[in-house]
């Protein structure tokens, strides 16, 4: 559940602006090329959050390997040479053999299957049920070989095995006789499965767990990934070995069967919303030319495509020292910890191919687009615009204006969702990007209103923006809140680790210490000078969102969700749908205890949100529990 935890984290933490007073880290820079940003803090006693940030996301990628920075999200996890195995030699011969069958499956779906499919023969080249017989004995080697590896090589005659041992009879002479027999022979097999694995099951998870560490995860998206922690103050040479480690040495251990755990990612959180697949193509069709058109998660055949060869020239691009930032927060001292970077990092060696630079811009919209989808939702609609990257002059005053639309007492709620009753929420955002930018407002009908009102309610609101200058009373108001938000953003290390990364990744972790300032700077004069600038109708792309004629309710009457805030509302019903989709105990209560641990750091005004989502999960786990018995 790694990608829906950050998901929340993000929605609460980083959706406000960042930090309004003075951050001042000092920066360490290795002779490789690798910068260590550090900030020594005694708010949090004994506990560093400590992270590494890589410069690189979607963004960086190319139709053939979308998805393989998210991808690489979930290798990093496997661990190296030293963690992770308990035979490296044996682990290596492994790898050698499935990337030696993989290659000839890929190839033969490349040219036979895709051939086949080009001529309408089969429906989808990747299908096994669509295999020829040498593709599918491929593919049953390579089964074999990571069942093996994992050491399941028996998991299934052991299965059974196990069911009929739990129906004999043992009160007569020849039943004990038989089942002793049978438990010895699944003793052996068991036996036979830990002697052949090389695999030892999430060790690195172990490692930190037993020290003390919290909270570790990691997340990607269209410009950075960043992986962190948080650990005792007197385990980071832990974390330096740990991450030194895995940055020298990681050896994608599993790399072919855990495509198949990201297209379950996939699966439940897109394919299985009411509205993913429609929002990924709104994504496509409204980045025109920019890499940001294709998901963070990446198109199933690209998935299905990976290479080892690929993945091992992306990973000697993007991976090494020059394009990566560490960032330290928390209760040490930099005279101590910097020995402890240098001894550790200062072995990675840099690549000797550059970062190539993104050379292909978003292309000028020159007609209004729509797309009008049904899906078994509550009626919906987005209208979306083309604005301005991070750090952009004018991103700050787009920012406010969304400012002005948002909230209880927004004019968004007062007018749609409290005044003509027509939205159950309403929202604007603008969203800056490293290269480029998107202003959104989104609203979900209520009652019998359609969302075709909704669209002409926002378009009444926009040119009042654009013909009104907004009041001083009614900006000073928001400029309040975003001071108050940057101020809260600062009592907590994780939040500001997160906030260093994300803006040192877009343009410069400067900007925790500058956008504050630049907010409060805008003027009415510029909201509407922006708002008339960026608003064109021919910039504009607008989604629909019909409820289907079958569709039962979109569960907007949860009791629960009712009970939250109308801005809430649609964000809490997609990760209600995420969470009710979830299969993993493990991964919930996770979820739930990183949740557990950030609650008195949320602000106020999330704590409904958060409250419902743990609910939702204990849920969830009691139903799996059910369903176990």
């Amino acid at each position: 559940m790694r990608i829906t935890t950050l998901s929340f984290l993000a929605f609460c933490c980083l959706a406000t602006p960042v930090q309004a007073q003075q951050v001042t880290p000092e920066i360490v820079t290795l002779d490789n090329g690798m910068e260590f940003l550090l900030i020594p803090r005694t708010d949090e006693p004994n506990t560093i959050c400590a992270g590494w940030l890589a410069k690189v996301g979607s963004s960086n990628e190319r139709p053939g390997i979308t998805g393989i920075s998210h991808f690489f999200e979930h290798m990093m996890f496997k661990g190296t040479n030293t963690i992770g195995t308990g035979d490296a030699k044996k682990d290596a011969d492994f790898r050698a053999e499935q990337k030696r069958l993989r290659d000839a499956i890929n190839k033969a779906v490349w040219t036979t299957q895709y051939q086949r499919y080009f001529r309408g023969e089969i429906d989808d080249p990747w299908n096994a049920a669509n295999d020829t017989p040498e593709l599918a004995e491929l593919r049953a080697q390579l089964k074999r070989s990571m069942e093996t590896q994992q050491g399941r090589a028996n998991a299934s005659a052991i299965s059974t095995m196990k069911t009929d041992l739990s129906k004999m009879n043992r009160s007569t002479p020849e039943g004990a006789k038989e089942a002793t027999a049978l438990e010895a022979k699944i003793s052996e097999l068991e036996a036979q499965q830990r002697a052949s694995a090389s695999i030892v099951k999430d060790e690195f998870d172990q490692v930190y767990t037993k020290s003390g560490g919290s909270r570790m995860n990691a997340f990607t998206s269209y410009d950075l990934t960043f992986y962190f922690i948080t650990v005792p103050s007197n385990k980071f040479e832990l974390w330096c070995w740990m991450e030194s480690d895995r940055l020298n040495d990681s050896v994608f251990r599993e790399f072919y069967s855990e495509r198949d755990v990201v297209h379950e990612e996939r699966r439940l959180r897109t394919e299985s919303t009411p509205t993913g697949i429609f929002q990924e193509q709104f994504e496509a069709m409204f980045w025109m030319s920019s890499p940001y058109s294709w998901p963070v998660i990446g198109w199933s055949s690209d998935l299905n495509s990976y290479t080892m060869d690929e993945a091992m020239r992306y990973w000697n691009i993007y991976y090494r020292p020059n394009n990566l930032v560490g960032v330290i927060v928390g209760d040490f001292d930099p005279k101590e910890v910097k020995p402890l970077i240098a001894s550790y990092f200062a072995r990675l060696q840099n690549s000797n191919t550059p970062v190539p630079p993104i050379v292909t811009l978003e292309h000028k919209q020159m007609a209004e687009q729509r797309m009008n989808a049904e899906a078994e939702c509550q009626p919906q609609v987005e209208a979306r615009y083309h604005t301005v990257p991070f750090r952009h002059a004018d991103s700050y005053p787009l920012e406010m204006l969304a400012g002005i639309l948002n909230g209880r007492t927004g004019r968004l709620y007062k007018t749609m969702v409290d005044g003509s009753k027509i939205a159950s929420s309403a929202s604007a955002q603008q969203d800056s990007r490293r290269m480029a930018g998107a202003f959104s407002f989104s609203a979900e009908t209520k009652g019998d209103a359609t969302p075709a009102q909704l669209e002409e309610a926002w378009y009444r609101e926009l040119k009042r923006l654009q013909d009104e200058p907004v009041g001083d009373d009614e900006l000073q108001k928001v400029k309040n809140n975003v001071a108050a938000d940057s101020y809260r953003g600062l009592q907590s290390n994780f939040r500001l680790m997160i906030g260093l990364a994300y803006a040192e990744a877009l343009g410069g972790w400067e900007e925790i210490n500058e956008q504050p300032r630049k907010l409060q700077a805008v003027t009415p004069a510029d909201i509407q000078r922006v708002a008339r600038k960026y608003f064109d109708p021919n910039n504009r792309s607008v989604a629909t969102y019909l409820r289907k004629a079958s569709a039962g309710s979109s569960g907007a009457e949860d009791p629960d969700i009712a009970a939250l805030p109308a801005p809430m509302q649609a964000r809490a019903r997609q990760m209600v749908a995420q969470i009710m989709k979830e299969s993993d105990v493990a991964s919930l209560r996770t979820a739930i205890e990183q949740m557990s641990s950030q609650a008195d750091k949320m602000p106020p005004a999330m704590k409904p949100m958060m409250d419902l989502m743990m609910k939702k999960m204990q849920e969830r786990i009691a139903q799996l529990e059910k369903q176990n018995d």
